[in-house]
């Protein structure tokens, strides 16, 4: 059956991905024309799909994101993402359309894998790529890349967002130590599952976007073969 190709875009909240995806967007639209293009991003907040993903960041069930078990959460995310590729794009993938999708499976390996005991991250990785790609049959991607900030210049980035206003943050962007372990986690599911890692600061310094945009739309170049 014919399909398109997937670009996946992820990283922590404050790493740049909100500004990257648009331009990586128009680079993608270049090369690859005349065959379309789709940007997608997840959770899917605009679609009754992704009302318990809402409720859990928004501390319904707890407001320890350790409280709601890295299964439970991971399947929040996983019928949001199911919903949203049956309704909206899945046309367009059959159809050979290259898709640039802002989070996606990555994220459960990001977010949810940490709260297991580093013990259990290999079955976890085993699990979620059995659970969403093979039982959903949602289409794996081409390329994964993901923007790798400290997370103290993450933290600093989102307080600057929210101005300041704490209150605003969900329960992931609120616990520093739960972030921390993100990235640990998530350094370790792009060692075994190939994704490409884009240091996105140095010495404690975001790097510009520029810089940071033509490293993206390289790498993205070299699996659309253009």
């Amino acid at each position: 059956m014919p399909s398109g190709t997937i670009i996946v875009i992820d990283g922590l909240d404050g790493s740049g991905k909100s500004t990257q995806a648009p331009l990586l967007f128009s680079h993608m639209q270049k090369i690859c024309a005349p065959k379309p293009v789709r940007l997608i991003s997840f959770p899917d907040y605009e679609q009754p799909s992704s009302a318990l993903v809402k409720m859990y960041l928004a501390g319904e069930f707890s407001s320890d994101p350790d409280a709601v078990n890295a299964y439970a959460a991971s399947s929040f995310y996983a019928v949001d993402r199911y919903a949203s590729y049956k309704r909206f794009w899945e046309e367009d993938y059959q159809a050979g359309a290259a898709i640039l999708a802002t989070r996606y499976v990555t994220s459960n390996a990001v977010h949810q894998m940490p709260k297991l005991p580093r013990a259990e991250w290999d079955d976890y990785l085993a699990w979620l790529e059995e659970y969403e790609y093979d039982r959903l049959s949602l289409p794996r991607p081409n390329l994964v890349l993901y923007l790798d900030m400290p997370v103290e210049v993450s933290a600093a980035l989102l307080s600057h967002r929210y101005s300041g206003e704490e209150a605003r943050k969900d329960i992931h962007e609120a616990d520093r130590q739960y972030l921390q372990r993100c990235r640990e986690g998530a350094l370790y599911a792009a060692h075994r599952l190939g994704w490409t890692l884009v240091d996105c600061a140095a010495d404690s310094v975001p790097r510009g976007v520029e810089e940071i945009r033509q490293e993206l739309c390289h790498a993205v170049s070299e699996v659309l073969g253009k």
